[in-house]
């Protein structure tokens, strides 16, 4: 039997234990909700949510999880997904066969081929070095240069660059005022097509590039200091030769053949690097042209709808709901899904990965990089919250991975659509739901 002081510190050890148990935050439904129902921002257009547990793979809290709503870039994360499903460790560069004197090349998509930041240079090596006749095969891309459902009145602006099989420097052309004061143009081999307009008066100054051609003009009035500005150009097959002649320095035959099955392949950049590229900054270029990298690995001709239609049956079968997935950037406004198909991805996304630290590193971080870099705070330099963000006209959203104050690994989903008030206050919203929920849990 225990004397009246072990009992009275055992009596007092249950009732300390029972005070700490009742002043230690707990992740309950009911709290959540109430955080989300006291949200006037929230509660005037049509908001989704998924917030799931990693430790103990269940969900704490939803809000219309099973309705689907416009993801924008949130798109990335399955063509992320795929590619971690169908690509190795690096991006394939180029397939091609040696037939006598000649070396014959097909595209992959590739986005990183010469590409502005990942500079990727092996595959262009093979073409620049080799002493045999190179021939360029095209016709390999069965698709249009715009993803479906597309706005084609985004043309000129930098982020609806053209799908190619074979892109060069992005598809993008970069006009600049040197230190002359003069604009040029990079590639320098598109400075043929950029000329004066003293018809055109816009309101400041600004180059505008034909919706059919690649005729750029700018207006007559002096060009700003350090103006820049990225237009895509109108891809062609004839387009893509002329820029790999004047990269290559030498002849680039034509040739539609189809692709044999003893082709090689010459690997480019780090998949990694290509992944995280494509993810922090939100660059719908590689997110589209990746689909086509992977339409290289399982299929003769590059198509997104192919890959799309594979990865939904093989990789994606498992989901909550069946997603309506329209192209790899999610410009495309047909693009579909729901909250819950999101956290279920990205579980699926860590599960691939296996390494925390590394996907961490791969995706936006909060207060430190890509698209959140600016809306979060870190927590005294840590940060808490690594998530892509979507972003389209009346939508925003975020998807990704929360780590709380006490070491809860959550998984979200929080989707916007068609709201009136500015993004920013959107943005700004989410973040204050998001930083509570990391602060007191």
């Amino acid at each position: 039997m225990l004397n009246k002081g072990c009992f009275r510190t055992f009596y007092l050890l249950i009732i300390l234990t029972a005070t700490f148990q009742a002043c230690t935050p707990k992740l309950q439904k009911g709290s959540v909700k109430k955080l989300f129902k006291q949200s006037a921002i929230v509660n005037d257009h049509f908001t989704g949510f998924a917030l799931y547990d990693l430790d103990k793979q269940q969900m704490i809290y939803e809000l219309n999880s099973d309705k689907y709503f416009t993801p924008a870039s949130n798109t990335k994360l399955y063509t992320f997904y795929t590619c971690l499903r169908m690509l190795g460790d690096s991006i394939p560069g180029l397939q091609y066969v040696n037939r006598g004197d000649s070396l014959i090349f097909w595209g992959t998509g590739d986005p990183s081929f010469l590409q502005t930041d990942l500079k990727a240079v092996k595959a262009y090596n093979l073409l620049k070095n080799t002493t045999q006749n190179i021939y360029y095969s095209y016709g390999r891309y069965t698709g249009t240069f715009y993803g479906d459902g597309w706005p084609y009145g985004d043309y000129n602006d930098y982020y609806q660059a053209e799908i190619t099989e074979l892109p060069v420097e992005d598809n993008v052309a970069i006009v600049y005022a040197d230190a002359a004061g003069e604009l040029q143009v990079k590639p320098g081999f598109l400075k043929r097509y950029l000329r004066r307009d003293d018809t055109y008066k816009p309101g400041s100054f600004f180059v505008q590039r034909d919706i059919l051609s690649n005729s750029f003009v700018y207006p007559n009035m002096p060009v700003p200091k350090k103006y820049r500005q990225e237009i895509p150009w109108k891809t062609s097959v004839q387009l893509t030769l002329e820029l790999l002649q004047d990269t290559l320095h030498k002849t680039v035959g034509l040739v539609s053949l189809p692709i044999p099955g003893d082709a090689k392949t010459i690997y480019n950049a780090p998949a990694d690097s290509v992944y995280k590229r494509m993810l922090q900054p939100s660059d719908n270029f590689i997110a589209e042209q990746l689909l086509l990298v992977c339409a290289s690995t399982r299929f003769k001709t590059l198509s997104t709808d192919s890959v799309i239609s594979y990865s939904v049956k093989h990789y994606l079968s498992d989901l909550p709901d069946k997603p309506q997935w329209a192209d790899g950037s999610g410009l495309s406004r047909k693009d579909l899904f729901t909250p819950r198909d999101m956290v279920a991805l990205l579980n699926k996304i860590l599960a691939e990965v296996k390494d925390e630290k590394k996907l961490h590193g791969m995706m936006p971080i909060g207060g430190v990089a890509g698209t959140i870099r600016s809306a979060y705070k870190t927590d005294n330099g840590v940060p808490f919250v690594w998530a892509k963000t979507g972003t389209l006209a009346n939508n925003h959203n975020q998807s990704g991975y929360l780590v709380t104050r006490k070491g809860k690994r959550l998984a979200f989903s929080f989707m916007n659509n068609n709201f009136t008030r500015p993004t920013r206050e959107i943005r700004d919203e989410m973040v204050r739901i998001m930083t509570y929920l990391h602060d007191n849990y």
